[in-house]
């Protein structure tokens, strides 16, 4: 049978703020190793026979799943566009039923995993994706659970029941019951008993299977997923589903609407080192410390300072005589919290909304299809931003009704258009763009072109961008 990853992508992660923005989520930030979540999600898959992995992601996201799946060579047309968020169930039912598309003479197997977990043991978890594999070709729906090492509060828990197969040592169990999650005595009752299981929100099963167990389950689901597929728009590497069908989908996680329901559903027990890293004192947690108990990145100096979480984007961070803090700073905000208090975090993301700052939604350094730009200092009539373009790349042909532009090359070439009147520029020129003049710019050379952008005018915004044509179907 043919495996078909499916990698669920969705999500805001408010509680790593600083770190994490809806514009940039925790799944595509580098906090462990040199891979981002989502690239060590895809790249755990080595050693499992399996196809190009899918990835589900938001439209606000997909240029960033694009470039991490294209630096990984595993860009084929492959990221599936949610045009809103309806949870696990319709996200996987999409899915589900481009697998049936693609491959309609096949029973294929969908292997369903988030994007913002991390794994330690990476053998063992493939090893329990091979164990879990008969029982999903006879059309069982599997679950994995992860075994767990402590009372946890924030984790839902599965119970199991009898042994799902024959083996003097079971390789899995019926599900008797999926839980909430409980309080900490109820939880110390659970993990002690030896018959719980953190619930992971990974699954294996056949793709016909789930889409029958929806159908008689949550038919309406199905409904509005498969009217949402049935006038796919193909468009560069994504696939875009009918807009207002999805918005009719009810949202509805895969637990409601089918693994609660289901009689076949099954539970892999998963001991590999998990973490769905919700907070920074779990991300503490796994991290490597020094001997003084801190997890250091970045430029920092620290005296008598003990079990924290020390993190610098840019610049010098400095603790003397503190313990048990986390301490995370960005080019645009610094968060000091109680390692023990910080699923509090949430409660800051919610106030920089309620008082519309951007603080919550982006980073200073923004990315874009053809590349990013860091918003280096800003005033009532002027703005200045460093500009990384990447080669090959361009950005739209546009015009700004109120500003104009200076663009100063640093590094590589420059190919400018303005009105139709083409230069190339390169290092220490620049090139001045009139307010409403017709313009674009295109990086031609081999290595990354670095400008600086002057602007000013009587509006700064990035919604005064009138695009005339674009490469990237932004227009």
């Amino acid at each position: 049978m043919l495996l078909f990853p499916v990698v669920m992508a969705g999500g805001s992660g408010s509680r790593l703020w600083p770190l994490s923005r809806v514009l940039y989520p925790k799944q595509f930030l580098c906090l462990e190793g040199e891979l981002t979540m989502l690239q060590a999600t895809i790249n755990r898959l080595q050693g499992i026979e399996c196809e190009s992995p899918v990835v589900i992601c938001n439209e606000q996201h997909r240029f960033i799943v694009a470039e991490q799946l294209r630096q990984m060579n595993k860009l084929t047309e492959n990221i599936i566009l949610e045009p809103v968020g309806r949870n696990t169930a319709p996200a996987i039912a999409l899915a589900a039923l481009a697998a049936v598309r693609a491959q309609p003479d096949s029973d294929a197997l969908m292997l369903v995993l988030a994007a913002d977990h991390v794994i330690q043991n990476e053998e063992a978890f493939r090893h329990s994706v091979r164990q879990a594999i008969p029982f999903a070709e006879k059309g069982k729906l599997v679950t994995f659970g992860i075994v767990p090492n402590k009372p946890e509060t924030g984790y839902g828990y599965i119970r199991r029941g009898a042994p799902g197969d024959n083996a003097d040592i079971p390789t899995a169990f019926d599900v008797a019951e999926f839980v909430e999650k409980p309080n900490l005595e109820t939880a110390q009752g659970y993990v002690s008993s030896g018959e719980y299981y953190w619930n992971s929100g990974m699954f294996l099963f056949r793709a016909d299977r789930y889409l029958d167990e929806l159908k008689k389950y949550r038919p309406d689901i199905l409904e509005a997923c498969e009217k949402a597929m049935s006038s796919v728009d193909p468009d560069l590497d994504f696939i875009r589903v009918d807009e207002d069908a999805f918005f009719a989908c009810p949202d509805e996680s895969i637990d409601y609407a089918v693994m609660e329901h289901t009689s076949d559903a099954i539970v892999v027990p998963l001991d590999a080192g998990w973490s769905d890293v919700g907070s920074w004192s779990s991300l503490w947690d796994i991290s490597h410390k020094s001997a003084e108990g801190n997890v250091v990145t970045g430029d920092v100096l620290s005296c008598n300072t003990e079990n924290s979480f020390l993190y610098s984007e840019s610049g010098l961070l400095a603790t003397v005589g503190v313990k048990d803090l986390v301490v995370v700073q960005t080019k645009d905000a610094v968060l000091i919290a109680d390692r023990n208090a910080v699923q509090d975090v949430k409660k800051i993301v919610e106030s920089l909304k309620a008082n519309d700052r951007h603080e919550h939604h982006t980073h200073r350094e923004v990315y874009r299809p053809w590349g990013k730009y860091d918003s280096i200092d800003k005033g009532s009539r002027y703005q200045v931003k460093r500009l990384t373009v990447k080669p090959g790349e361009g950005i739209s042909l546009q015009m700004h009704h109120h500003r104009a532009e200076h663009w100063i090359v640093v590094a590589g070439i420059a190919q400018v258009t303005i009105n139709e009147q083409t230069k190339l520029l390169t290092e220490n020129e620049s090139i001045y763009i009139p307010v409403g003049a017709a313009h674009c710019l295109e990086n031609p050379g081999k290595i990354p072109l670095e400008l600086i952008e002057v602007r000013s005018g009587s509006y700064l915004g990035e919604d005064d961008i009138v695009r005339l044509a674009d490469r990237y179907g932004r227009v």
